[in-house]
């Protein structure tokens, strides 16, 4: 049976904050009069605005003694009530009339029949593309809170939830194993196979990608190719939502190969496939990473290379200005008119001059090298250092489909261009393809000047050329103009948005709910209204506002705010505050915040199953110590008794992952915003970022080693607004700017704080470690 916590079937919460019996509980005058007319005594009264107010907030009526007894005091009060007062009925009959008014009141309905109906349809349909109960249960809430019906039993609603998941992932493993081949099957089982090394190919299936070196580069391309002979796994579960793939994935991934040789052989099947699919886009996803980060590697390279050549060549600048400035004191006209020689007799000087220096072709081969790094252009040195690179980068344009997801395909053709010539032992190829030129408009001038040759018009250079392209290749597979088809992070996310004659229909109920015109005549006007009224606005508060000066040029500038220093009623408020809060442990602080604010309903097995675990409440809050604290499952067993080194690892490896964690954060914070101390420090409106850095393992492909942070690993981002702090909500890879993290990296903040503006503070840093399953940074 599914926990009722780990859905959002109505119940009270623990924690009864003020503010929420305020907001649902209390009765309006209205109401009041309203249930004064339809009772007899103060105990019936006091039970049908009891019934009222919680029939409003949660759609059913709750059980007998279900009711907290701080709700049955705030309505107690409200109506100003006796103390003696109590929400009983004298019968049953007088109980389920108060229910009808109720329901009649509020325009709500009581069929069972129909609720199990629409609560069945709405669970097939979302049945295909989620696999959790919970969110099956939601779905089908979700639909009789629109239907206008009262809430059947929560045993109810999970039966049903149980049962049709059971019947839909029957029919889509069936599904997926009808597609395979017996020679399809048995590849799949042999995952399973433990060899003499006590490990299996499943454990080789799951293992991350490690850092971009050159020798991980070649083994990725062919863990690529042993992932992709194990079958066509996209036509496999062709036709399967991405979500329901993604979930038997993971369940196939939290489980090793002992573990699923137990599974039910069709259930099995499909899980490995699925896993497969997933391992296969992951391939590719890494490969293509990797490639990105190869390429980011050769160009650092080469801009230091540029940077040791231009201190080389500073000696041979001086030199050649040296010989100019003779050579011109020699021509200078009035230098001769003055010392009183010929004009041949300066000549002659000045090539004395530039034959002492060491003669004409000598200088003008030191002008030659000096000039051809005279600028940025470090373009010139991208090819010594791709070289390493260059067989298996041609190799993966081979192995990976690209596809360009706008109407610009240059970069594609160009890479098609120079795959053609691959083979060739030349240095120079043509610039066309059947007589039709390359559009190489996509490139900078300094490339453009790199990869042709005045002494070979109509030609390219063939080093030169293969590195600006992968150089190109790798920048528009980091923003999306490139694609590779099959992959996960590199898919065309142009395949995931809506078509135009999809969103017509849509636009009407959207442009509603958001406040929008409909029309575009309607939405140019609003739009310019409200660009005019935010300008009035700022104008009319600049006179106000201490801290922006615009100079006479009408440049804003922001003046740096100073700290005030501390107050002594804030310096006592803070002491005050010490002395009254009980000291306790961070175990202590786990326990408490999981039970009061339930955040640990949001672990648990990767099939979306309740937990079969004798405490899971405990048993998650000691992983989230264990983890969180760094101490590790082995280190925390030899400290905390009672639990074992496996059990704490169980929890860590099957029943935690990243997307897990962060709803646990977003339940703590979302908690924490709606306390009223928080409303003393701000509204939510304006939110900063910045980083710690977290050193990690070498051998990962997201970690990295860079000059600003002094240290090999990644940076936790948090956010920190102006009345909350979500800790470690984000991870980037170093050298990703600042700016466009801090702008997209406030879109999966907890949903109270997700509209707050976002400021990135001077120390923002950035890198990551996504894949790892650790719970660090949970508490």
């Amino acid at each position: 049976m599914t926990s009722v916590e780990r859905t959002a079937y109505p119940q009270f919460p623990k924690l009864m904050m003020a503010r929420e019996l305020h907001v649902f509980y209390s009765p309006s005058p209205d109401e009041a009069v309203w249930a004064r007319e339809r009772t007899d005594t103060d105990d019936h009264l006091l039970a049908l605005v009891v019934a009222l107010k919680c029939f409003q907030k949660m759609g059913r009526f709750p059980k007998a003694g279900e009711v907290p007894d701080a709700v049955v005091d705030h309505v107690r009060r409200c109506l100003e009530l006796g103390e003696d007062t109590a929400a009983v009925y004298s019968s049953p009959r007088t109980a389920e009339s108060h229910r009808a008014v109720v329901r009649t009141r509020l325009g709500v309905a009581r069929n069972p029949g129909k609720a199990r109906k629409i609560a069945d349809r709405a669970i097939r349909k979302a049945a295909r593309v989620k696999n959790n109960p919970p969110d099956l249960i939601n779905v089908a809430l979700e639909h009789l809170v629109q239907a206008c019906l009262e809430l059947p039993a929560f045993s109810t609603l999970d039966e049903m939830a149980t049962r049709i998941r059971a019947e839909t992932n029957a029919g889509i493993f069936q599904m997926i194993r009808s597609r395979l081949r017996t020679a399809g099957r048995a590849r799949l089982e042999a995952l399973l196979v433990v060899g003499p090394d006590g490990k299996s190919d499943l454990a080789r299936l799951k293992r991350p990608a490690r850092r971009a070196s050159w020798s991980r580069f070649k083994e990725q391309r062919q863990h690529l190719e042993w992932a992709d002979a194990l079958g066509p796994a996209g036509a496999w579960v062709e036709g399967v939502a991405a979500s329901k793939i993604a979930d038997f994935a993971a369940e196939a991934d939290a489980g090793d190969a002992d573990v699923l040789s137990r599974y039910e052989p069709v259930k099995r099947v499909a899980l490995l496939a699925s896993l497969v699919h997933t391992a296969q886009a992951r391939a590719r996803d890494d490969l293509a990473q990797m490639l990105c980060k190869r390429m980011s590697g050769n160009l650092k390279k080469a801009r230091a290379k540029l940077e040791e050549i231009r201190e080389q060549q500073r000696a041979a600048s001086e030199r050649l200005i040296g010989t100019y400035r003779t050579v011109l004191e020699h021509l200078d006209p009035e230098r001769q008119a003055a010392a009183g020689q010929a004009p041949d007799e300066g000549a002659a000087r000045a090539v004395a001059a530039v034959e002492k220096a060491g003669g004409f072709a000598a200088q003008l081969a030191d002008i030659e090298e000096v000039s051809a790094f005279h600028g940025d252009n470090y373009e010139l040195l991208v090819a010594r250092y791709f070289k390493a690179d260059r067989a298996t980068a041609l190799a993966l344009a081979g192995s990976l489909t690209l596809q360009a997801t706008s109407a610009d395909h240059s970069v594609v053709d160009a890479l098609l261009h120079a795959v053609t010539y691959w083979g060739k032992t030349r240095d120079f190829i043509p610039d066309h393809h059947q007589g039709v030129p390359l559009d190489l408009s996509f490139a900078s001038g300094n490339w453009l000047r790199a990869v042709r040759d005045r002494a070979h018009p109509g030609m390219l250079v063939k080093r030169h050329f293969e590195a600006m392209v992968f150089t190109y290749l790798a920048a528009e597979l980091r923003t999306g103009d490139i694609a590779v088809a099959g992959a996960s992070e590199f898919a065309d996310w142009s395949a995931h948005l809506l078509t135009y004659e999809e969103c017509q229909p849509l636009i009407g109920e959207f442009c509603s709910e958001v406040g929008l015109p409909a029309s575009a005549g309607g939405f140019t006007a609003a739009l310019k209204e409200r660009h005019a009224q935010a300008a009035a606005d700022l104008d009319a508060g600049y006179s106000d506002n201490a801290d922006l000066v615009i100079d006479e040029d009408g440049v804003p500038v922001l003046k740096p705010l100073r700290g005030m220093g501390t107050s002594k009623e804030a310096a006592w408020l803070a002491e005050e505050i010490r002395r009254r809060m009980p000291e306790r442990t961070l175990i202590q602080i786990l326990a408490r915040t999981a039970y009061w604010l339930g955040w640990w309903r949001h672990f648990g097995p990767a099939s979306g199953n309740d937990p079969k675990l004798k405490d899971p409440q405990g048993r998650y809050v000691l992983t989230t110590f264990a983890c969180g604290s760094n101490m590790g499952p082995y280190e925390a067993a030899r400290h905390i008794p009672g639990i074992t080194a496996h059990e704490i690892s169980l929890a860590k490896n099957r029943h935690a992952s990243i997307t897990k964690l962060n709803k646990a954060i977003a339940e703590v914070v979302n908690a924490f915003a709606q306390l009223d101390v928080t409303r003393a420090w701000g509204d939510g409106s304006s939110v900063a970022t910045d980083g710690t850095q977290v050193d990690t393992y070498i051998d990962n492909l997201l970690a990295e080693n860079h000059i600003r942070y002094g240290g090999f690993g990644g940076i936790a981002y948090h956010y920190v607004a102006d009345h909350y702090i979500a800790l470690f909500s984000r991870f980037v890879p170093c050298g990703r700017g600042r700016r466009s993290t801090s702008s997209t990296g406030c879109s999966p903040t907890p949903p109270t704080s997700s509209r707050a503006r976002s400021t990135p503070t001077p120390r923002a840093r950035a890198s990551r470690s996504s894949r790892s399953r650790t719970c660090s940074g949970s508490t």
